[in-house]
């Protein structure tokens, strides 16, 4: 099976090298999914700054503001699994533009809540829609991608959500709040994403359904199906690795530098943005270097690179400058991992027809376990063996990631396309795609 598979996708590569790709509709369909993606982002995190006032207002406790972050990631993780198979049946439209919708006006209903129990509930919402619009948004954009672009378009579309939620939405959040309260912030930036989803409605299309020549029937089914392809679960696997390591800084950083380095309120809001700000970079840079270099070696490129940086970034002391700038080279391959795992990775493993539900499954597993997991595995750690050793654990998690990764099988177009050149069967397959085809840049 898996070499019928990398035939299909090889077999679906060559058409989009053998007539007119429309390239215009591409980077429409690409840059409005990722600015929804980014939107997604903001609407996630644009909570975490507001927490002070909301407590305030609301009369909540620690205990009470980490689970309104947890129940988010859990709803998330499973709605991700759930409605990536989903769009693969009903298509992408379906979802996307309900979905985009959905979670802009939940954003907003945020700041009508009276207390922890209605804020819970629309929290859980919000991770329901959001977890169905990010495997759909990712199969779209894998969809309207030229096969030599995937990679970087990918991380483009996702590189949305680090910088509009980790890196801009605190700057967002603070601003509004000196003009209105915390329940018009929430109102106010559920604009943007009902505007969206009109354009979104407008532009966005279904893909073309591959043709019988090129489906392999027996590839058709459901979950353990996408399970019987090798790189689905490593990714799994390796994404829990990764987003252990974003979790965990996202949640426990600032508590470190406070705490163990003193560092000031605003000196750590500057360090800290570095996760946003290289996570930008990361998203897009690292999968399109994998275009380039293959995605097995950009993956273990990516965690011995956030290894390396993260040991340095814990031999640092009270320097505000240089910690911000190994974090963001750190945060650069993390959050980069991210991107590569969950998009070009998952998309290529992917049997045909069913791309959707291969990111689902993969990102529903990593943000349950990496997204829930981890950031408990963090609190036992700093309660019990100090802050100071929390970075510990996402650096053991990104060692462990570089081992896992070695397990990837090559499927980067580029590169398999020239290891399998000379390959039988490959060439027949390769002819039958060009004579099949009507598209090509």
């Amino acid at each position: 099976m898996q070499t019928n598979r990398q035939t299909n996708r090889i077999e679906q590569d060559r058409q989009a090298s053998a007539g007119g790709w429309d390239v215009a509709y591409e980077w429409k369909a690409v840059v409005l999914l990722a600015l929804g993606f980014g939107l997604v982002g903001l609407d996630r995190w644009l909570i975490a700054p507001l927490f002070p006032s909301i407590m305030r207002d609301l009369h909540l406790s620690a205990q009470d503001v980490g689970n309104c972050i947890g129940i988010l990631g859990l709803s998330w993780g499973i709605f991700a699994a759930l409605m990536g198979g989903i769009s693969d049946k009903i298509g992408r439209r379906k979802v996307l533009i309900p979905a985009i919708i959905v979670f802009s006006l939940l954003s907003g209903f945020s700041g009508m809540a009276g207390g922890l129990m209605s804020l819970l509930a629309v929290r859980a919402l919000m991770g329901v829609a959001e977890g169905s619009f990010c495997p759909t948004s990712f199969a779209a954009t894998a969809d309207a991608s030229h096969p030599k672009r995937r990679g970087f378009n990918l991380g483009l579309q996702q590189s949305g959500f680090a910088l509009f939620g980790l890196a801009l939405s605190p700057i967002i959040a603070t601003q509004l709040l000196g003009f209105v309260s915390w329940r018009w912030v929430f109102a106010l930036v559920s604009i943007p994403g009902l505007i969206l989803g009109a354009l979104m409605f407008r532009v966005i299309r279904e893909p073309a359904a591959p043709s019988v020549a090129h489906a392999a029937p027996c590839e058709r089914g459901n979950w353990r199906t996408v399970l019987k392809s090798r790189n689905i679960p490593v990714a799994m696997a390796a994404l829990f690795c990764a987003m252990t390591g974003v979790f965990v800084l996202g949640a426990m950083l600032p508590l470190y530098l406070t705490d163990y380095l003193s560092l000031g309120t605003r000196q750590m809001g500057l360090v800290v943005s570095a996760i946003g700000f290289g996570g930008f970079v990361g998203q897009f840079g690292l999968p399109g270097l994998s275009d380039l270099l293959g995605r097995r070696l950009a993956t273990v490129v990516g965690f011995a690179g956030t290894a390396l940086m993260l040991y340095v970034f814990r031999g640092i002391g009270a320097q505000p400058l240089m910690l911000f700038g190994v974090l963001f080279v750190a945060s650069f391959f993390t959050l980069g991992l991210v991107s590569l795992l969950s998009g070009p990775v998952a998309t290529e493993a992917a049997p045909i027809g069913m791309v959707s539900t291969s990111i689902g499954i993969v990102v529903g597993a990593g943000e349950i376990f990496g997204g829930g997991v981890a950031p408990a595995l963090a609190g036992y750690v700093a309660t019990h063996f100090g802050i100071q050793n929390i970075l510990w654990l996402p650096i053991c998690a990104v060692v462990l990631g570089i081992g896992v990764s070695l397990l990837l099988v090559e499927t980067a177009p580029a590169k398999v396309r020239g290891r399998q050149s000379d390959a039988p069967g490959v060439a027949q397959a390769e002819q039958a795609g060009l004579a099949a085809s009507g598209q090509t840049e």
